[in-house]
This record gives C-alpha cells, sequence and structure tokens, in this order.
C-alpha cells in the first residue's frame, strides 16, 4: 500500500512509519526542515514539503497514494497548556488541515483516511466503562476534535474507508505530558485534579502500533488507550515511587474552575475502553497500563539524562 503521513515527524508518527515500512508499505512523509527530511529518509521514507493549509498543494501531493494518515497536531506543553489561546494553532491543524487532506484524499482516489482524535473529550462517567456509543462531549478548548473527526466521516460519504483513533493521554520518555508530570512531581504537587477520577492513558509506542494496526480494520471510531485505566491517585504515586518522592498534593478544584473548559476536562473521570480496537485487530498494548509503561519511561528518561 503507498500510504501518505501528515504529522510524519511527531511523537506518533516518527514511531508508526518504520511498523508501516517492515509491513512492506511505501511511505510517504511531510518534513519541513531539512533535518526532519533527513530522518524520513533514514527510516527509509520519501520526504516531502508540503502545506497542510494549502488545499491544492496537499492534493497534489496525496495524489498516487492509497492511504491518508493525519497524524498532525501542534499541542502545546507545559504551562502554556494552560492558556485558551496557546491551542489556537492545534485548532486550526485539526479544523482546516483535515479538511484539506480529506479533500486532496477523495480527489485523488484514496480508499483509506485515517484520522488522530483525543479520547478525552467523552463526558465524565465516574466508575463506568466507556466505550464508542458514549457521545463526545468537547468543549471549547477542544472543539476542533469534533471537526476533525466530521472530516474523517466526510470522507467516508465518498465511499472511502475512514477510521478515527481516539488517542487517550501519551505517556512516554520523550513526552511533554510525561515530563511536566514528573517536573511538578518533583515540586511535591500534582498538576491535575480529583484524584479519585480514572485516566485513560497510552504510551507513545502502544500508539504507534496501533495505526499500523488498523490499516486493514473496518470502518468506524477506536478507542487507543491502555487495557487497565488507572486513578490519578495512582498515577501520580507512581511517579513519585519512581523519583522516590512522597505523594504529590492535588490542585484545588478552585484552579479547575479558573481554568475554564480545560480544568473541566481535566477534572473528568474517564474510564475508557479499548475492546473495540482489540477486537477488530491484532493490536494489543505493551504495557496493560500506566503502572509498567509510565514506570518504564520515567526510568528511561532518568537512563538518557
Amino acid at each position: 500500500m503507498r500510504i501518505f503521513v501528515a504529522g510524519a515527524t511527531g511523537a506518533i508518527g516518527r514511531r508508526a512509519i518504520p511498523l508501516l515500512l517492515q509491513a512492506g508499505h511505501s511511505v510517504t512523509g511531510i518534513a519541513r526542515s531539512r533535518e526532519k527530511r533527513l530522518q524520513l529518509e533514514r527510516q527509509g521514507a520519501v520526504a516531502v514539503e508540503a502545506d497542510v493549509f494549502d488545499r491544492d498543494n496537499i492534493r497534489d501531493t496525496v495524489a498516487g497514494h492509497d492511504a491518508v494518515l493525519n497524524l498532525a497536531t501542534h499541542i502545546p506543553t507545559g504551562t502554556r497548556a494552560m492558556l485558551p489561546w496557546a491551542w489556537l494553532e492545534n485548532d486550526r491543524v485539526r479544523r482546516y488541515g483535515a479538511a484539506n487532506l480529506v479533500d486532496g484524499a477523495i480527489a485523488t482516489g484514496a480508499h483509506l483516511f485515517i484520522q488522530e482524535s483525543f479520547a478525552p473529550v467523552y463526558p465524565d462517567s465516574g466508575d463506568k466503562w466507556i466505550d464508542e456509543t458514549v457521545p463526545i462531549q468537547p468543549v471549547r478548548y477542544s472543539m476542533a476534535v469534533k471537526h476533525a473527526e466530521s472530516a474523517a466521516e466526510r470522507f467516508a460519504t465518498h465511499g472511502g474507508r475512514a477510521i478515527i483513533l481516539r488517542f487517550g493521554f501519551f505517556y512516554g520518555s520523550d513526552s511533554g505530558f510525561t515530563v511536566d508530570m514528573v517536573n511538578s512531581v518533583r515540586r511535591g504537587m500534582a498538576p491535575s485534579f480529583r484524584p479519585e477520577g480514572f485516566i485513560s492513558s497510552v504510551s507513545h509506542d502502544d500508539a504507534a502500533s496501533a495505526v499500523a494496526a488498523v490499516l486493514d480494520a473496518p470502518r468506524g471510531v477506536y478507542n487507543v488507550v491502555d487495557d487497565e485505566p488507572v486513578r490519578r491517585r495512582e498515577m501520580f504515586d507512581i511517579i513519585a515511587g519512581e523519583l522516590g518522592v512522597k505523594p504529590p498534593r492535588f490542585l484545588p478544584s478552585i484552579v479547575a474552575r479558573l481554568m475554564g473548559s480545560l480544568g473541566e476536562t481535566l477534572s473528568r473521570s474517564q474510564r475508557i475502553s479499548n475492546a473495540k480496537l482489540r477486537a477488530a485487530t491484532n493490536w494489543k498494548p505493551a504495557y496493560p497500563s500506566a503502572r509498567e509503561g509510565l514506570a518504564q519511561a520515567i526510568r528511561e528518561r532518568a537512563t538518557s539524562a
């Protein structure tokens, strides 16, 4: 299969491309700098310069590919993530970049479109399991998730096979989310709310293997998360244990209210199931939960420091 990847040099893309190549596919990826072009070429992919915001340019670039994978994001990290305007570029990628990629895929005859999405847009569900039939409830800062998914659904209405991957919170040795959590726990604070709530996460490597696994999956939406979501208190206790420090204090609920829609999302309890993905493919996460995966990521980061 000839596969085009937007977001090819991102945290998931650069892990997924070797898996796609190993499976015998030919891969073309967007690279916006010389260093990133060399990175893709060393992996064995074809590197191209393209602008997902230029509709005509993208259409011409995706021509000749059987599948288009949109893994492009622009997620703010650190304290910037708490600023509403820090999400504007990511909104633009999901709203306009996804639409242009779908337009190009439809116009040039691609038969598969895979769209990266975000599982924490599900509603607060307490201890109940969440599957793909639960309606999403994006808030102001995450509304562009709905636009990206709608673009993929439009591809399906034109006869193509559209797959939406709702990823949980990422962790990994090079994950900004992981780094932020580790740094905060060192200072005695968990950058989170509602310790009894569930958080559904997935390692970068397991997320990448899911991308490769769904190439032959039936059309539809799939949650990409660990087998066993953990409660937030347990997650931060895992970090504290690896660092050899005391369990951190959680942020007071008033901070969540001050953060608006972002704080509301981060306060949700989401026990998300990956059963549909596991039933439809041969995917199985290497790390059943953050107990194993997050702990390993922290150890790897300490070793490489």
